[in-house]
């Protein structure tokens, strides 16, 4: 007789996602679903003894940068073997559709820090469901996700040009947001301290975010300063939802700089007294004390209005760097910025700003010195920046409307760079540091922020929860053991714990070892 199920996992401790203690229970899994749990004694075509281990869902990134990478690495090795099954991606105002022909040369040459270096992506692609018709030809083995960039779409309508939009361009661009709705993207992201979304109003984004209410998607934001301006910056943000009746996500929630820290309890209580208003608003957050961005984010927005070769000829005029002088650039020590990936200049990688601007003579005036760098390397790197606070860390991980995320794109030990850790070490970091050696969070509340939370904000249908009928992603690992590895002078480390990654009902990680299949699909709306 031929059995009922694929696979059975036996002797777990399941936590199902929801936030509920822990339970002792089989699971089936046939044609990529969970079709039994509970107690099976059916014979099954395998059987993967879990006895006394966690089996939790596949976590959810729900703030992720991967389709910058995923078909230079359709493996995600970095992601996978950390236990991420499915990535949220098109966040910070950037995605890799809709494109113009006519300004294709414009986002290529501003998304090169991100994109592999040597890797021919193609590019022929102009729709998000193109893009994505070539990932799934390829085959991945993760599960994607998608939001449209704000960025992108507006790269695509005007380019780099910081003028407001007019009423033709506003429809243009309106028109590129409910294709790609229609494409499946789960909801619009801005990235409002990148060029060109920058360049718009609060009043363009309300507008542009009207089309998001139609199809009841999800309003991502970086909002436009985590500095000295985060409050005001929340409040835009708010108001852009509150305006629409939409759900809003405020991504790797942060109080940045030293004059800063603290703000995080400020703001976490304004996305309460919005949520009693009836405005869906929640966040995200990664368990590190550095981001990483574009080099070019440390200039003034205007630097870059025309695109990367208009800043570097800009950047040729001594005036500019009077200007960025007297602006005050986005710093918070030389020595705490630090060149995670530089193609051009290898050497750089894993030296902070002071140490390379030293190196080669050009620390007597470091704003110049960071102009003549900038030109040398064409504007093309990217850099982890220390500038948070543990404490701030701990009490946005600890807050109910935050969720777990990575903020990376996947790579692999052979990409070189040296890049933040939290491409490979994010989620067990939270497992091993905050739950088992800290305690600030149960196990049970923890799975929920990675699983059944971002599920449910990003609106995907049967994953985040081990139920009968969902699809069968899941994570198995040891939690006396799980913890990460990847560290900010040695990334490109697997994590420790993991035994099994089940995507899709396909064990992609089995004892700990990349199996190589590539079950993923393209999640649409």
């Amino acid at each position: 007789m031929a059995s009922s199920f694929d696979l059975v996992i036996k002797g777990g401790l399941v936590v199902d996602g929801t936030g509920n203690p822990w339970l002792r229970k089989d699971i089936g899994i046939a044609n990529g679903k969970i079709t039994g749990l509970g107690h099976i004694t059916e014979d099954s075509g395998e059987t993967m003894d879990v006895t006394e281990m966690i089996v939790s869902p596949g976590f959810i990134d729900l703030h992720n940068h991967s389709d910058l990478t995923i078909l230079a690495y359709p493996s995600a090795e970095s992601h996978i073997m950390q236990g991420v099954t499915t990535a949220v991606v098109g966040n910070c105002g950037l995605s890799l559709a809709p494109v113009n022909p006519n300004n294709l040369a414009l986002l290529k040459r501003y998304l090169s820090p991100f994109l592999r270096a040597g890797f021919d992506y193609g590019w022929e692609w102009r729709t998000l469901a193109e893009f994505y018709q070539k990932v799934e030809k390829q085959g991945i083995s993760l599960n994607l996700a998608s939001l449209v960039g704000q960025g992108t779409i507006r790269l695509a309508v005007k380019g780099f040009d910081s003028t407001e939009s007019s009423a033709e361009e506003m429809n243009q661009m309106k028109k590129l947001l409910a294709q790609s709705l229609e494409d499946g993207a789960f909801g619009m992201s801005t990235g409002l301290i990148y060029p060109p979304g920058c360049y718009s109003s609060t009043e363009e984004l309300i507008e542009l975010a009207s089309v998001l209410r139609e199809y009841g998607a999800i309003y991502t934001t970086h909002i436009r300063n985590e500095r000295d301006r985060l409050i005001e910056s929340l409040e835009e943000a708010i108001e852009i939802a509150e305006a629409n009746g939409i759900p809003l996500e405020v991504s790797h929630h942060k109080a940045a700089e030293r004059s800063n820290w603290g703000k995080v309890n400020a703001t976490l209580r304004l996305m309460e007294q919005a949520r009693q208003r009836g405005v869906e608003v929640n966040c995200d957050v990664y368990p590190y004390i550095a981001g990483s961005t574009t080099i070019t984010a440390l200039l003034p927005t205007w630097i870059l209005a025309g695109g990367v070769e208009k800043m570097l000829d800009r950047l040729k005029d001594e005036r500019t760097t009077q200007s960025i002088k007297l602006e005050g650039i986005r710093l918070s020590k030389w020595d705490r910025i630090v060149v995670a990936e530089c193609p051009s200049k290898k050497e750089y990688q894993g030296k902070s700003l002071e140490d390379i601007l030293k190196e080669t003579d050009r620390f007597d005036d470091p704003y110049e010195g960071l102009s003549d760098l900038l030109l040398e390397i064409e504007g093309n790197a990217t850099i982890i920046v220390f500038m948070l606070d543990e404490d701030d860390v701990r009490t946005v991980m600890s807050n109910p409307l935050s969720s777990f995320i990575s903020d990376s794109w996947v790579t692999a030990p052979d990409a070189g760079g040296k890049p933040h850790p939290r491409a490979y070490g994010t989620f067990p970091r939270v497992l091993g540091k905050y739950v088992r050696e800290e305690k600030l969070l149960t196990l049970e509340q923890a799975i929920r922020k990675m699983t059944s939370l971002p599920a449910a904000k990003i609106g995907l249908k049967s994953r985040g929860i081990l139920r009968e009928g969902f699809w069968a992603d899941v994570v198995i690992f040891d939690q006396a053991v799980i913890k990460d590895q990847a560290t900010f002078d040695d990334p490109h480390q697997y994590p420790e714990g993991i035994e099994y990654v089940i995507v899709n009902g396909q064990v992609v990680v089995d004892h700990g070892r990349l199996t190589g299949v590539r079950p993923g699909k393209i999640l649409r709306r």
